[in-house]
């Protein structure tokens, strides 16, 4: 279920029967969903003065879905402080089968000088929430004042994409109002059903690491590489720094859109001087969404108020390269490094000198100046030709506080302890040695109720590493093997590897009794697996010849010494098999070693005193080789971890008192309570 998916259609409406409708009337479409009217603007009815909708038709005398095509410069902001929707909007421009989703039939739905009849006023875009696309119909009556468009905009003025799908992404959220202020990550998500990280390059070190920063550098650019869409933020302290400018001339708490990332060769030119070694550099291309001021370091295109020379900040690399900025004619002004890049390398990256809120700058500059790097990635769509093959596995729930004020689905963080094994909880298994992992957790985004006042749950989620043939819910808190963050946001992003193994996540909610949807979307080399766990424990069988079991055991054999040796150079590739009754689990086998640790955990859910068996074998290419046995009868001990050191023995009748090399180190938690576990 990824870019190509089946689509629904937002309120029931249907783009080409109503189109058809229109045509045959010989009508233009009106939205009764989302009218001409102050409440679109704003629901509870303020907004705007003096606030005329209009046609396009009504605003030029040739307006077009497109001119020149589709281009990243072409959106401008407008009124609303939407400067992350924008951002997305102008990275979403520059690849192309993206937009084609997000703007369908876009052919069909141009404006035609040489077909007039076919126009009826009607659009229809499409965007992805919650796990599924969604066909958003308007109408094309847009909100101006003096004949103007108030709201985002393209720079030619008979150009209309970019306003009409601000007014399909406004309907879809409720109003235009609601998305005053948002998160850039969300917006992109929305437009290509991925999924969102944002990198702190503050907190992550980036900044002071040159390894980390190079290894973001490839990591960035193959991503992009792969259509994943990205912005940037200068992050803003406090209110008052909003909207104010560095001395760099960069915004803060401002969205730009990273549109391209590339190595530029210098080999040929002065600039090896400042970069001792390299032949190539690392630059980044931004743009504003305003469409102007832009970043006045080295490397800029358009500086305003040039003329005098600039301070830079000690150790930039712009404090290295270069103390002014040269003018090259009246109208604009130009970093003087770029005279020492070809004339070649400048016309294949794409290189302009207007004042249009798109300019280039080193990667050191750009790790130096912004705080912050949202990426959407594109998984699991075999469209594209990605570095990677990923498996999408996706499960919808809910958290639900119970009656009487009980947490049964709504336990909270690991901070509530007694309360956070009453989450859901969902089960997958690694089975390569060491497996990437990706997952997002999303709720239903509060946006559209944003008037009244809702917000998104603070929400994140935890992951433990369980027996290898867990089957039940989790009754005890078991070994950590990741946590994510806890944020107020629409989505949260985890990645990094695992090793082979049998896996619990819970997702939660911050606090214990908080009540919403989520999806969880987890990501995989291979089929992950993923099951929610419902029942809390094995039902009582109806067969009256048949023998309930009594309690349960949870046995970790955790490691061996001194194995008996199994070949030629005195070693061995042992593995471990537990038994009880008729369950057995198989650890992997360690390669090369008489000593091998496998921290391998079962549970057994066992008849009265029923004994654990486990064995060692030894992994080889024709037939495996048995090394020892050992028995435990594993006596309840609630709440309590008991621990063995248990010697080998032969594991037929004959030689079941006979001695092997060998101890094995064993933990046990027996109880007769089946849901203590």
């Amino acid at each position: 279920m990824g870019i190509f998916s089946s689509i629904k259609k937002f309120k029931g409406q249907d783009y080409s029967k109503l189109k058809k409708k229109c045509q045959g009337a010989g009508v233009l479409f009106t939205d009764s969903e989302f009218p001409a009217a102050a409440r679109s603007i704003s629901p509870s009815g303020s907004g705007v003065a003096n606030v005329v909708w209009k046609r396009p038709h009504e605003i030029c005398e040739k307006p077009r879905l497109f001119v020149d095509g589709i281009g990243t410069g072409d959106v401008t902001q407008g009124q609303l402080g939407n400067c992350w929707f924008v951002a997305a909007c102008s990275v979403l421009a520059g690849v192309k089968v993206l937009w084609h989703k997000v703007i369908p039939d876009y052919e069909e739905q141009e404006y035609s000088t040489e077909n007039p009849k076919n126009y009826a006023g009607i659009f229809h875009f499409r965007f992805w929430r919650f796990g599924e696309w969604m066909d958003v119909v308007i109408d094309d009556l847009l909100p101006t004042v003096n004949g103007q468009l108030i709201y985002t905009h393209s720079r030619e003025r008979s150009e209309f994409w970019s306003a009409l799908l601000e007014k399909a992404y406004a309907k879809i959220n409720t109003s235009y109002e609601s998305l005053d202020g948002g998160n850039l990550c969300d917006a992109l998500v929305d437009f290509t059903s991925g999924v969102s990280v944002t990198i702190d390059l503050v907190e992550g070190g980036y900044r002071s690491d040159e390894a980390k920063k190079t290894q973001l550098f490839k990591q960035l650019r193959r991503e992009m590489d792969d259509y994943a869409l990205m912005c940037a933020a200068v992050a803003a302290r406090n209110r008052e720094e909003v909207e104010q400018r560095t001395e760099m001339g960069l915004v803060k708490g401002h969205a730009y859109g990273i549109t391209a990332i590339k190595k530029v060769p210098i080999g040929n030119t002065t600039l090896v001087n400042f970069f001792t070694g390299r032949e190539k550099i690392y630059m980044v291309r931004l743009r504003n969404p305003w469409g102007e001021k832009e970043w006045s370091g080295a490397f800029s295109d358009g500086a305003e108020g040039a003329g005098h020379d600039y301070v830079y900040p000690t150790q930039s690399l712009s404090h290295m390269l270069s103390r002014f900025v040269a003018r090259t004619n009246k109208n604009h002004w130009r970093s003087p490094e770029w005279s020492k890049i070809s004339d070649s390398e400048r016309e294949k990256i794409g290189l302009t000198f207007d004042n249009d809120g798109e300019f280039w700058m080193t990667f050191d500059d750009f790790v130096a100046n912004f705080t912050d790097v949202s990426v959407c990635q594109l998984i699991n769509t075999s469209f594209f030709s990605f570095s990677k093959t990923w498996v999408e596995e996706r499960s919808f729930g809910m958290w639900a506080a119970g009656a009487r004020g009980t947490l049964e689905r709504a336990g909270g963080c690991l901070n509530n302890r007694s309360t956070f094994l009453h989450n859901p909880q969902y089960r997958f298994d690694v089975d390569s040695e060491v497996e990437e992992v990706i997952v997002q957790l999303s709720q239903k985004d509060q946006r559209e109720r944003k008037h009244e006042g809702a917000l998104n749950l603070c929400i994140g989620f935890h992951i433990m590493k369980v027996e290898m043939n867990r089957k039940y819910r989790v009754h005890r808190i078991q070994e950590s093997a990741a946590t994510s963050d806890y944020i107020r946001s629409r989505s949260i992003f985890w990645r990094d590897q695992l090793p082979r193994g049998r896996y619990v996540l819970v997702p939660t909610t911050f606090s214990p009794g908080e009540g919403g949807e989520f999806l969880l979307r987890l990501f995989m080399g291979s089929s992950p697996e993923l099951h929610e766990l419902l029942k809390d424990q094995p039902k009582p069988s109806i067969c009256p010849c048949f023998t309930p079991p009594a309690g349960v055991v949870v046995v970790k054999v955790v490691s061996a010494t001194g194995l008996e040796k199994q070949d030629s150079l005195g070693s061995a590739d042992p593995y471990v098999l537990i038994r009880c009754g008729r369950t057995k689990v198989t650890s992997p086998a360690v390669k090369e070693t008489l000593n091998p640790t496998w921290n391998c955990k079962a549970v057994f859910y066992r008849k009265a005193n029923e004994p654990i068996k486990v064995q060692v074998w030894n992994s080889c290419l024709l037939k495996d080789r048995f090394m020892g046995q050992a028995t435990l009868l594993a006596e309840n001990s609630p709440g309590n971890v008991v621990e063995y050191e248990l010697n080998l023995f032969g594991k037929t009748r004959a030689d079941a008192t006979e001695r092997r090399p060998g101890k094995l180190a064993v933990e046990v938690i027996a109880d007769s309570d089946m849901a203590a576990v």
